[in-house]
């Protein structure tokens, strides 16, 4: 098949799903013509937190904070079971789940005021729940923060043209934030002018490549030292303000995202070369079975609790009108489906147009393919986002940019948008366990530098931590050991959101099968995922069982909590006079 015709129906499905489910979820789920009230950022506007903002700006603050690196990792690994399952989960997954909840998670928090989801599971269930939740978040985050910085270190050491231009950009960030808040100038001309000048420094960076290989160090000593440095640097950024580095950053990567998307989609176009993938693969030797794990592999390329973290966390404080919402939470979380798709494609059509590269896993390849670049399990997974790198980059060069600028674009975009994660998280998991320490009355945990390093270093110790693969039998970092229970995880999160959803959507007399449907599938796939896992690391590693049977106990045990509430009724649930709209 040509991926040209993959590409177009995948924007096709996206388009029908954005212009005819999104208006039936508006409507007859979340009741956005009910709403009558003044939106959180109208009723506590303080110039901070809680500021109205037009939609099209705050879209690119809120799709730069969900879209990170796990859309693109999780896809170049799944493909290894072939193009057909990807694109289903990817398409379907993000119309009918990962979109409605996004999108549902910002309704209620602005129609609750601003509240968080963790607030909101605590008025829907009751606040023992809202422990549990938070404890739960509290792990995915620690697994969110060690995931990241590893992408990051491991891109910074395969590509070191990219050192130069993504540590350039935190100063220019600060510089055109400094000035917005200072001159109080508008946005759009700076962060174009930034966007420039960062361009300008990815093409210098293909000329003075930075490495730590200069001063002695080997592969895993740089990987190590990068880990600790991005991990010094996530924590300082966390506790500045949010309009020193934070926003302006975003909104110079939503820029940046929309221009290499767009160059890699018309690369595509101009290139159109065939599929190099098989439509589907039985898996191999050292492979885990298809179902079901190629849905916890792709992870948030089709549904992400963490954006309900985003959402409810910082988004709601700042939509201006309630019909905005459609288009920030479902639209999107369309383009995280886009973002993945691209990955998809560069995965299992891209690569055949690669000659000569290095790839983590074996190192030079004369002639690349999707059949040596995914020939077994241990190397897709060793490989992570070079596939994006690499097929991206030749579609870009089919363009005529040089290939080591092209490469050094999407090695950038990747870095920028994990970077931004890194940083979101690390102030999302601050939050997380001042809220933890208010709930459980632990007066330490609210102090945010002692909150900041609670965040921080358990990351650190789960990215720097070498164990062996139950899968493979080889040493490799525990981060890459855990991106299953990470994938499990986060959209195990989701479904205790849709849950909160589901309870909240049933006492204001909604229907609730578009809710009921996603909650249940994705529960089911993710308890099966965790249990498998655990029986892999039962007899292998300890800690990591245990890590494991936590996260089922408290998965299940919110799952009981929220069904007893059902059980009861819906004036258990929450009391419907109290809603706002």
């Amino acid at each position: 098949m040509n991926s040209v015709i993959l590409a177009l129906a995948g924007f096709i499905i996206f388009f029908l799903g954005y212009r005819f489910y999104s208006k039936f979820i508006a409507d007859r789920i979340f009741g956005l013509q009910e709403f009558n009230g003044p939106t959180p950022a109208e009723e506590f506007e303080d110039g901070i937190d809680f500021v109205p903002t037009e939609k099209y700006i705050l879209f690119g603050h809120h799709f730069t904070s969900i879209a990170g690196a796990a859309p693109i990792i999780g896809p170049c690994i799944a493909v290894y079971w072939g193009w057909l399952p990807a694109f289903l989960w990817i398409i379907l997954g993000t119309i009918f789940m990962g979109a409605v909840h996004d999108f549902g998670t910002l309704v209620t928090s602005v129609r609750e005021k601003g509240r968080s989801i963790a607030d909101l599971t605590s008025k829907v269930i009751n606040s023992r729940t809202r422990v549990m939740f938070l404890i739960f978040v509290l792990l995915l985050v620690w697994l969110v923060l060690a995931v990241f910085a590893m992408v990051i270190a491991g891109l910074f050491v395969a590509f070191p043209i990219t050192v130069l231009p993504v540590n350039i950009e935190i100063f220019i960030a600060i510089l055109v934030g400094w000035q917005l808040y200072r001159r109080k100038l508008d946005a759009f001309l700076p962060s174009l002018l930034a966007l420039g000048t960062l361009y300008i420094f990815i093409y210098i960076g293909t000329k003075f490549p930075l490495s730590f290989e200069s001063f002695g160090l080997d592969i895993g000593q740089q990987n190590t030292l990068w880990i600790i440095l991005l991990f010094i640097y996530s924590a300082i950024a966390s506790l500045l303000p949010v309009w020193f580095l934070l926003q302006p950053r975003d909104y110079i990567n939503s820029h940046q995202l929309f221009v290499g998307l767009s160059l890699l989609f018309i690369g595509l176009f101009v290139a159109h070369p065939v599929i190099d993938a098989p439509a589907f693969r039985s898996g191999g030797e050292d492979a885990p079975s298809i179902f079901p794990f190629l849905f916890v592999t792709i992870a948030c390329g089709a549904i992400s609790g963490f954006h309900g973290l985003v959402s409810s966390g910082t988004t709601s404080k700042q939509i201006k009108r309630m019909s905005d919402t459609r288009f920030i939470g479902y639209g999107g979380m369309l383009g995280e489906g886009i973002l993945a798709l691209a990955s998809t494609l560069a995965s299992v059509a891209g690569i055949a147009l690669v000659r000569s590269c290095s790839l983590p896993s074996v190192g030079i390849v004369d002639d690349l393919s999707w059949a040596n670049y995914y020939d077994t399990w241990g190397n897709a997974t060793a490989n992570k986002a070079a596939a994006f790198v690499l097929g991206g980059g030749a579609f870009i060069q089919a363009l005529g940019i040089p290939a080591d600028i092209a490469n050094g674009l999407m090695a950038v975009l990747v870095i920028s948008f994990a970077a931004t994660t890194l940083d979101t998280a690390t102030r999302i998991q601050r939050f997380i366990i001042t809220e933890l320490g208010e709930a459980v009355n632990i007066s330490i945990l609210k102090n945010r530098y002692m909150a900041t390093a609670v965040a921080v270093i358990p990351a650190v110790l789960l990215a720097l931590w070498n164990i062996v693969d139950p899968s493979t039998g080889t040493s490799t970092q525990a981060g890459w050991v855990l991106w299953p229970i990470f994938g499990a995880s986060n959209q195990m999160l989701a479904a205790l959101t849709l849950m909160v959803l589901l309870l909240y959507s049933w006492s204001r007399k909604k229907p609730v099968l578009p809710l009921a449907i996603p909650f249940a599938f994705i529960s089911i796939i993710t308890l099966l995922t965790l249990i498998i896992k655990a029986g892999s690391f039962m007899g292998n590693n300890r800690l990591l069982f245990g890590i494991d049977v936590i996260l089922i106990i408290l998965i299940l045990w919110m799952l009981v909590e929220g069904m007893i509430k059902l059980i009861h009724g819906r004036d258990s649930v929450v009391e419907t006079s109290q809603l706002n709209g």
